[in-house]
């Protein structure tokens, strides 16, 4: 396998947290009038810069206030209420081990602010595991497109074509398939079929980091 390198989306992806930002963003609707947002709108949204997302749910331009008031609001309730509340996914820290015994450098590549990055990266003590974390507000673009995946395999010295994406959101497999590199769906957030439903072309598709290491990614062991 000319898999050198390996690039993690964060939220939903390495951490189970996805019902708590869920739910932090339901009391943010419910505070500003909105209803809920659904499957339709987690879809959309799911993956997206806040700078993208705040503007489509107001329906109208904000202003940079505007914008860092609306954000800080929701990221600061989903940190009140994943204080103590999350942990990595199944199989992420064998799985991290293993790549550092073989000497395969991995990276983040999040749409997630660096509020949010330190906090849940140290709450579930990986704080130390990632010397690279790119951020979505560090590239022209976000996702789905593929700077973020793309500065990301520039970081850890590999190119994209020889790095494999872990994505759990159908606008991340989009953006790292657009980088070129060999994707996997991590099925926490949306089945198989729901990621082909919104037009995300996958390689592989499993439910864990267990799943991963005993099906596709078996060469590792």
């Amino acid at each position: 396998m000319n898999r050198r390198g390996f690039v993690f989306d964060l939220d939903g992806t390495l951490v189970d947290n996805m019902a708590l930002h869920a739910s932090a963003f339901e009391t943010f609707l419910a505070r500003h009038g909105m209803p809920p947002l659904g499957a339709a709108g987690r879809s959309r949204f799911d993956g997206k810069r806040n700078r993208e997302i705040f503007p489509d749910l107001f329906g109208r331009p904000l202003s940079e206030d505007e914008l860092q008031r609306y954000s800080g609001e929701k990221e600061g309730l989903y940190r009140e209420l994943s204080r103590g509340n999350i942990r990595p996914h199944r199989g992420v820290l064998p799985f991290l081990d293993r790549l550092e015994a073989l000497g395969l450098p991995a990276a983040i590549a999040t749409s997630a602010p660096l509020e949010n990055v330190t906090h849940s990266l140290r709450e579930i003590q990986l704080e130390s595991r990632f010397a690279h974390v790119v951020r979505s507000d560090e590239v022209a673009r976000g996702k789905p497109f593929p700077d973020v995946f793309l500065e990301a395999a520039s970081r850890i010295g590999v190119p994209p074509g020889e790095c494999v994406a872990f994505e759990d959101a159908p606008l991340g497999v989009t953006a790292a398939k657009a980088a070129g590199m060999h994707v996997v769906a991590v099925t926490t957030s949306f089945t198989p079929a729901a990621f082909r439903e919104h037009g995300a072309v996958f390689d592989d598709a499993v439910a864990d980091y267990e799943e991963y290491l005993s099906g596709p990614g078996a060469w590792l062991r």
